[in-house]
């Protein structure tokens, strides 16, 4: 009879154990699997905003070719009204 007990004991613990390391496994893997996801948004989010900088500067520097051009033409047509006005 004791035998019999030693064996359900055995088989008891034995059960148990693999439970516990399937679980453990089994977070493990979670785990793992939060992490990548993790670092994968964290990239995505850091491409995003090196593209959004690079495309503000973009246009930013073309604002400010415009603005240059259009500074530009004006002093031009103020110089001729000027000319015009002290050859006349």
């Amino acid at each position: 009879m004791s035998a019999l007990v030693v064996v359900v004991v055995v088989v008891v613990v034995v059960v148990v154990v693999e439970l516990i390391v399937e679980v453990v496994i089994v977070v493990v893997v979670v785990v793992v699997v939060v992490v990548v996801v993790v670092v994968v948004v964290v990239v995505v989010v850091i491409v995003v905003v090196i593209v959004v900088v690079v495309v503000v500067a973009e246009v930013v520097a073309v604002v400010a070719v415009v603005v240059v051009v259009v500074v530009v033409v004006e002093v031009e047509v103020h110089v001729v009204q000027l000319q015009v006005v002290l050859l006349s």
